[in-house]
């Protein structure tokens, strides 16, 4: 297929993120950068943009100017990305879903969630694809796990039990910080930093792989480093529609810890267990025998599943390829979507406008029910 061309807004020199993202996009070959906003700064945009190897004419002095300028270009974009700290999610998504230009997103998609069910409407009706970058979704274990309890291996699920450490705010920072300290501005990051940041990838990697709707949150989301005005660490109890439970715990101050991600699912029939930092792996034990290890490339998974492994098994796969794993199917849908093809629901593999709307009213929800004094919050 010919190479779809899209464009970035955030992500400029010296950020980690839009460097994951455009090489991730590169890996398979689908898509193709050809226009940015990379900074405030309309000077380091520009010449960021060139060092990529953009055309000068398509290097933006703001969001809103490359909306309308690529929109009016024959051979415009056909999707942007959005890279941006937490604050900007909504306007620069708004104003390229209302050119007509098809949007994927950081998480957490908005602050609030009257802006993502904005965000929601507007893809509706414009029909418009939006992807979201819960990025530990695309592994091809998690995947691989999903089917596992959709066809019925680990029977009704009893509980799931979902941890994320890191200890990268572990210790003070300043204003001058090189390490992101806008995270820990409100006017930035938004009602919540650690639940935000890291608990939203909880929630949304449990509802990928078991199906399962949050019916009410207890949270309490502490401030545990003086001086901090948001949340460094977040507990949260859950119940599910069916009568499941669930506990989740992210933390920031969490020393020994760099980006340890764990899922635990228990059901009637058996029990699953992954963990990020070893992606390749996941754990299987039926209730009537024993703990099985899987591995990517080794064991056998699903088509479904199988489609996003790369490589023979012992070459670990890791996040470029997750990334990689949520816009291949993004881009593929697209491609099928722009010659006007119909999609069916299995190619629509990715996350979407109404999970990242889920994950919004998530984080609020929880945010309510701290503040209140850590009580029982229903998930309208």
């Amino acid at each position: 297929m010919e190479q779809i061309p899209y464009g970035m807004i955030g992500g400029g020199k010296g950020a980690f993120i839009g460097d994951v993202h455009r090489k991730a996009l590169r890996i398979d070959g689908l898509s193709v950068l050809k226009a940015g906003c990379f900074s405030k700064d309309a000077a380091k945009s520009k010449a960021f943009g060139q060092e990529l190897g953009i055309a000068s004419d398509r290097l933006y002095s703001n969001y809103l100017e490359m909306a309308k300028a690529e929109a009016k270009r024959s051979d415009g974009i056909k999707f942007a990305v959005c890279v941006t700290p937490n604050n900007s999610h909504y306007d620069i998504c708004k104003a390229f879903l209302l050119e007509g230009i098809h949007v994927v997103c950081d998480k957490p998609l908005t602050w609030t969630i009257q802006q993502s069910e904005d965000l929601a409407r507007i893809c509706k009706e414009k029909n418009l694809l939006f992807g979201v970058t819960y990025t530990y979704t695309g592994y091809p274990a998690v995947k691989q796990m999903r089917t596992m309890v959709a066809n019925g291996l680990l029977g009704k699920i009893r509980f799931v039990n979902a941890e994320y450490p890191q200890d990268w705010l572990a210790n003070p920072i300043d204003e001058h910080s090189s390490i992101a300290p806008w995270r820990m501005d409100p006017k930035i990051s938004g009602i919540s930093n650690c639940l935000g940041d890291i608990g939203s990838h909880i929630e949304n990697l449990v509802a990928t792989v078991t199906g399962l709707k949050i019916k009410r949150v207890c949270a309490r989301l502490d401030s545990l480093v003086d001086g901090r005005t948001l949340d460094d660490n977040a507990s949260v109890m859950v119940e599910y529609e069916g009568g499941s439970k669930g506990l989740y715990w992210s933390s920031q101050i969490a020393f020994g810890y760099d980006n340890a991600l764990r899922l635990r699912i228990f059901g009637e029939k058996g029990g699953l267990e992954w963990a990020q930092e070893d992606p390749d792996h996941f754990y299987f034990t039926p209730h009537d025998g024993p703990k099985q290890k899987w591995s990517r490339g080794r064991d056998q998974f699903a088509p479904e599943a199988q489609q996003y492994s790369r490589i023979p098994s012992g070459h670990p796969e890791g996040l470029f390829e997750a990334f990689a794993n949520i816009y291949k199917p993004f881009v593929l849908s697209l491609s099928k979507h722009l010659n006007g093809e119909e999609l069916h629901a299995s190619e629509l593999d990715f996350p979407g406008v109404e999970m990242g709307l889920e994950g919004v009213i998530f984080i609020n929800k929880c945010v309510e029910s701290s503040m209140k004094g850590s009580v029982w919050i229903d998930i309208e």
